[in-house]
């Protein structure tokens, strides 16, 4: 494909748990700083579960009815600035109950994908309070094939080499990782960049939440493995540009995808 660059702007920010008006509001004025700034975003992204936090025993009362109130804000925002929203992640109630939901939208604010967080991390009882989504993580901004995974999800391989033959040249990661596994972090976050040649873009909140404490660290990725940027641990905006050019570059000269043997992978 022909070279495209892409301004990223990532909304690391502290949640308030079981808040979700607070929540919302606290998006609502990142959102316009980042539009505000010298250089506009062309794609946007911000945390998992950043409407409510993990108020899980309270997460069915607390939690977006259909999305509802998160998409019509990403869509009229997408829409009103000519920007790519990678919206994060919602506890999104519907009639069979409640997933962890990510919405999409390209920039004439039209829904680009909605994908639902498959593997449920038991160290903190989602499984208990949630449901587990059934389908992959695709979406396309501006014509570029991309996926999207959520926190616990980065643990398993499998699904990232899914989405990187299917196409996807972007991995997008909202997540609540707490401390102190950023060793973790940023070790699998820089596996799935090298191991399928893409661009890994994931934003982690900051703040505490009860005992747990969140490290942020939100980080872009190019796909030699290479950090282009990260976040500390404060509440901030995190900006980078990505040259989408070099995905087709990397992938051609170690040709990984040509040189598989998937016969031997199974069991």
């Amino acid at each position: 494909m022909t070279s495209k660059k892409w301004n990223l702007a990532l909304l690391q920010m502290d949640i308030a748990i079981g808040e979700p008006d607070k929540n919302f509001a606290k998006l609502e004025a990142l959102l316009e700083e980042a539009v505000a700034g010298d250089v506009k975003p062309d794609v946007i992204i911000f945390p998992e579960m950043w409407n409510t936090g993990y108020a899980l025993e309270r997460i069915r009362e607390l939690a977006d009815r259909e999305g509802e109130r998160t998409r019509a804000l990403l869509s009229a925002f997408s829409r009103k600035h000519g920007v790519l929203i990678v919206g994060g992640s919602v506890a999104d109630l519907r009639e069979d109950g409640v997933y962890n939901t990510i919405y999409s939208y390209d920039r004439e604010g039209e829904q680009a994908g909605a994908y639902s967080k498959i593997h449920l991390f038991r160290l903190m009882d989602e499984e208990k309070f949630l449901l587990s989504g059934s389908e992959v993580g695709r979406l396309e901004l501006d014509g570029v094939p991309a996926g999207a995974m959520i926190c616990y999800d980065i643990r398993f391989p499998e699904l990232a080499r899914r989405l990187a033959l299917g196409g996807a040249q972007v991995l997008f990661v909202p997540a609540e990782w707490p401390k102190p596994r950023l060793h973790h972090w940023r070790t699998l976050l820089t596996a799935r960049a090298v191991e399928n040649q893409m661009f890994v873009v994931s934003c982690n909140r900051v703040g505490v939440s009860g005992t747990t404490e969140f490290f942020g660290h939100s980080m872009v990725i190019d796909p030699w493995g290479e950090v282009i940027a990260e976040g500390d641990e404060s509440e901030r905006i995190i900006r980078a540009t990505i040259d989408l050019g070099l995905v087709p570059e990397v992938r051609s000269r170690i040709p990984i995808f040509e040189d598989r043997r998937p016969s031997l992978y199974q069991e």
